[in-house]
């Protein structure tokens, strides 16, 4: 059997993910999975042909640790899924700016950094047009100090004091449809969720309450969705496209996640086997 590596972290408690699901499709085609933290730094990464980056959901509480731990694995002569190039671009939210100057419809998003203050939060409404914000850090994951404001609020601005921030209307079309995540694996259409915030709440992740459902993507969403992956210039093992639907009633890229996206394998009978092939015939392409 051939060694691959999901790497994870070192607690997922409260957590809901699926990986295990492609552990037999992955078997059946001679590859044998084991599971490594990615703060380990006593991990033998080279005696795995490849390192997949799956679960490591804390990476936001030590970004710079996470990609120097990236680039040891990838430095060991292992391959890593996906490269690091691909992630250091993503890892930063700044990554929808390229995009947008791509000609690719972006939710609109105003970046900074130092302090949020009321001038800040109050000109982005008024360019935005908008009455609710969301604010989040550029570097994040699974909601993690993410607030929606109908007005300036001090205490939430203190939480981005030194930090990099980027600011975007709240899209009411999340509450009222939901959020879409397409799913393709070396570079072709796999599956999409829909997916939905609990009442009273904005936060579509699972962890938060929401609520996730298969989904059969509109002709014009799974246009946008290539025209995204074409500008990232190559196929990759996994990407996730989150979009949602305008104001316009056209729809608009949130975000494009190629670094550790949860891939909701549950959600489609085949999704599963259509990885492991992915990542085998990336394997023996070598």
């Amino acid at each position: 059997m051939r060694e691959v590596c999901f790497l994870t972290t070192d607690d997922l408690t409260g957590y809901t993910f699926d990986d295990e699901l492609a552990v037999e499709p992955l078997a059946s085609l001679g590859w044998r999975v084991s599971y490594e933290s990615w703060k380990d730094n006593a991990a033998e990464w080279q005696r795995y042909e490849a390192v997949v980056i799956r679960t490591p959901w804390d990476y936001q509480d030590d970004p710079v640790g996470f990609l120097q731990a990236l680039k040891r694995i990838e430095n060991s002569g292992t391959r890593l899924e996906n490269p690091y190039r691909i992630v250091e671009w993503n890892f930063n939210k700044k990554y929808l700016s390229y995009l947008e100057a791509e000609g690719i419809p972006v939710v609109k998003t105003a970046f900074s950094e130092g302090r949020l203050d009321e001038g800040k939060f109050q000109q982005f409404r008024e360019i935005a047009g908008t009455d609710e914000v969301v604010i989040k850090p550029t570097v994040s994951a699974t909601a993690q100090d993410t607030f929606r404001l109908r007005e300036f609020d001090a205490e939430v601005a203190r939480k981005f004091d030194g930090r990099e921030f980027m600011m975007q209307p709240f899209m009411a079309s999340i509450t009222n449809e939901g959020e879409y995540s397409l799913f393709y694996f070396n570079g072709e259409f796999s599956h999409a969720i829909l997916k939905s915030p609990k009442s009273g709440d904005f936060r579509v992740q699972e962890e938060h309450g929401g609520m996730i459902s298969p989904a059969e993507p509109e002709t014009e969403l799974s246009n946008l969705a290539d025209q995204v992956l074409e500008s990232l210039g190559e196929p990759l093992l996994y990407a996730r496209i989150d979009a949602v639907r305008g104001s316009s009633g056209g729809f608009e890229i949130m975000e494009v996640e190629l670094i550790e996206p949860a891939l909701y394998f549950r959600m489609d009978q085949g999704a599963a086997g259509r990885f492991a092939r992915a990542f085998d015939q990336r394997m023996n392409e070598l």
